[in-house]
């Protein structure tokens, strides 16, 4: 049957490779898209369950245990000497970050490939700071060195969310990573300005094929964190509970009382106790008729917020991606 079926250079390279190799291919490819299993037979070698090929590496889904990666970041989140005792928000901003350069005109960028690894991606303004996640992540990654960058980046945020007390986030598996040689040179640009107004958000976001509610529903995950100087130019968390996911960011916006702050650095506002603090594109939000609406329901009703927040972030964590077990792509045994 195969000397009928396969071309025979797909045959002969079968037939050169180990039959360990064989067996990892073949438990790999019943989760494949044809076009990765046809480059994994004809250009990639197997090293224990990934397949290297020219410019992918896939991850089996077979070999990773996913419930013991999320186990696993879950154990590196809390560390007392950063920022609030928590890695969770930049967590959240790295996973946000490897995806929002998606353009649904162009199909170029996402977290497909965890790009951000390379230059120029991870030396923009707006990725500053974010080589601490990366690196926190490493610890992971030598645990479940079969897991790409790409899944585990945006399982990290998803596992974050979760743990500070959000909701669920629906995630799945099989992204993959480029390489240094194919890193896609994206330009900077691709993520939000701070300093901006509507316009620009909308401009941003419609790129990827958001809409005002998710834009706004996106915007929530102001509820954690804060802002550095050493990063984005900006100071202070933008609530009282950074490392709690909550409706509270939309409260603090609609309730307290925001005046622009004096100071050298870049335009921000802040509340009357000097502590908190609203960026431009944050405050845009109300003055925007159509995001206020928005910005109304979620200071009103957390679980509306919740429920958009995750099916926002969700869609934005698989835009552009491809995933290698879409049951609308054929089995590769099936393309000749």
């Amino acid at each position: 049957m195969w000397s009928k079926t396969f071309p025979r250079v797909v045959r002969n390279a079968w037939q050169r490779t180990p039959a360990s190799a064989r067996n990892v291919m073949t438990r790999a490819a019943t989760v494949s898209s044809s076009r990765w299993a046809t480059r994994a037979l004809i250009g990639g070698i197997a090293t224990g369950a990934v397949i290297v090929t020219a410019d992918q590496v896939f991850a089996s889904e077979a070999t990773v245990d996913y419930e013991k990666v999320r186990n696993d970041i879950a154990d590196v989140l809390e560390d007392l000497n950063h920022d609030d005792g928590s890695f969770g928000p930049i967590f959240v901003r790295l996973a946000w970050h490897a995806s929002g350069t998606y353009d649904k005109n162009s199909k170029t960028g996402g977290s497909n490939g965890a790009s951000m690894r390379f230059s120029p991606e991870k030396d923009w303004g707006a990725n500053a700071g974010l080589q601490k996640a990366r690196e926190r992540l490493e610890s992971v990654k030598r645990n479940h060195p079969n897991l790409s960058y790409a899944d585990l980046w945006t399982l990290a945020g998803v596992v974050a969310v979760e743990t500070m007390g959000g909701p669920k986030i629906p995630w799945r598996s099989g992204r993959s990573d480029c390489v240094q040689e194919t890193a896609p040179k994206l330009p900077d640009g691709l993520l939000p300005n701070a300093s901006l107004g509507p316009q620009h958000l909308r401009d941003i976001f419609y790129r990827m094929g958001l809409n005002d509610q998710e834009i706004v529903a996106l915007s929530g995950a102001h509820t954690l964190g804060r802002c550095h100087p050493t990063s984005s130019g900006f100071v202070n968390p933008w609530t009282n509970a950074p490392t709690t996911f909550s409706n509270l960011y939309f409260k603090e916006l609609v309730e307290n009382t925001w005046t622009r702050k004096k100071w050298s650095g870049p335009c921000q506002f802040e509340d009357p106790t000097g502590n908190l603090m609203m960026l431009p594109t944050d405050l845009c939000l109300l003055d925007d008729p159509k995001f206020r609406k928005y910005v109304d329901l979620y200071a009103k009703d957390e679980a509306a917020f919740f429920r958009d927040f995750a099916s926002a972030f969700s869609k934005l964590l698989e835009l552009g991606v491809k995933f290698p077990n879409d049951p609308s792509k054929k089995p590769w045994y099936q393309i000749w």
